[in-house]
């Protein structure tokens, strides 16, 4: 196929190029088991003893919590070094860029009270502030690595321990905005790629799994998200009674069970009669990716599915999983902005995104 970009990675229009849009460490597309375990993510609900919980706190009452936060922040001793973003000036296509990038959530980004992230350079570590509590501290690592992910957390969290006076009860453990949270405050999730399980129809059945030991399982964007592309989010949802260990047990049994069923599945599809039609379907994807003039959000992530699925079973040549990933992003409707510098309406977004993808993945109409 013809390349439509030069060899620099600059847009032939003089536009920026896709390389100021890498994606974050939750899309790295490193690490163990990282075919199927898109990311691993670790995050802490801390509230500050000393002021009222966030429903409840007055727009005074915010802007003085944020200030106490991020000067706590800007102190030196961090294990990592953390750029705040106060999020009051920003508009609402740099927040959705945000939440694309997953650093923030939808909530904070619709917030109307003062709030702001800090985030490393890695993107690997995001603090969202004045959320649903203070503080919700993220902890991304590639790939399946739920031990890495905690210890870098756990340093995180003891060192802001100290700096915070953190809201805490001898009978309940971390205290919370919403019950469900309160305890270790501590929700673990696995964002998993099962293109397999939903092709063979065996995805309730798998998710059935989780569910039956109390984990969720969600779409692309957290709660409230449906599973676009193929991707799931499968987390605990119960903290409160249960320590870390425990937690990490339990999400785990259930991961592991869905791996090895998505493998199995996998490897019957590129079985006898089974492989021509999986074949088709990923050659289709392609075929939709080099020719479409026009391609929805949805559709897009459903054709880069099939072609992830294609690239790690072999059965397509020519593609990379980290050029996948990061079409990935760019194919969301922010950031597919700020990469083309235009506000677009939803018509010339999927207009624009054929376009884009056609470029990225070196595609020629």
């Amino acid at each position: 196929m013809q390349k439509s970009r030069s060899d620099d990675g600059e847009d032939p229009r003089g536009g920026p190029s896709h390389r100021d849009f890498q994606p974050g460490a939750w899309l790295a597309g490193t690490g163990p088991e990282s075919d199927i375990a898109i990311c691993t993510r670790v995050r802490l609900a801390r509230n500050l003893a000393g002021f009222p919980f966030a429903p409840s706190l007055d727009d005074t009452e915010s802007e003085r919590l944020y200030a106490f936060i991020t000067d706590r922040l800007a102190q030196p001793g961090l294990p990592v070094r953390l750029n705040v973003l106060d999020l009051e000036p920003v508009d609402e296509l740099e927040r959705s860029m945000l939440v694309e990038r997953h650093l923030i959530s939808r909530e904070l980004a619709s917030s109307t009270r003062h709030t702001g992230v800090a985030y490393d350079s890695r993107e690997s570590v995001a603090i969202m502030i004045n959320e649903e509590d203070h503080l919700r501290i993220q902890v991304f690592s590639s790939g399946l690595q739920p031990d890495e992910a905690w210890a870098r957390m756990e340093s995180l969290d003891d060192t802001l321990m100290q700096r915070l006076p953190m809201a805490w009860s001898e009978e309940f453990g971390f205290l919370t905005s919403c019950p469900t949270n309160t305890g270790t405050g501590l929700r673990l999730s696995v964002m998993l790629h099962l293109p397999g399980l939903v092709w063979s129809e065996e995805i309730d059945k798998a998710t059935n799994v989780a569910q039956k030991i109390s984990l969720a399982v969600r779409g692309l964007y957290g709660e409230g998200s449906r599973a676009l592309g193929d991707f799931y989010q499968v987390s605990n949802q119960i903290t409160l009674g249960r320590d870390e260990s425990e937690i990490q047990g339990d999400v785990m049994l259930a991961v592991g069970r869905i791996l090895q069923w998505e493998r199995e599945v996998r490897e019957a599809l590129l079985r006898g009669a089974a492989r021509v039609k999986t074949l088709d379907r990923v050659h289709r994807a392609l075929g939709t990716l080099e020719r479409a003039q026009i391609l929805t959000s949805e559709e897009a992530l459903g054709c880069l599915s099939a072609l992830r699925f294609g690239i790690h079973t072999q059965l397509v040549e020519g593609f990379t999983a980290g050029a996948v990933n990061q079409a990935l992003l760019l194919s969301q409707p922010a950031h597919l902005q700020r990469y083309t510098r235009q506000t677009l309406t939803p018509e010339e977004r999927d207009q624009r995104r054929a376009q884009m993808l056609r470029e990225l993945l070196g595609c020629t109409p």
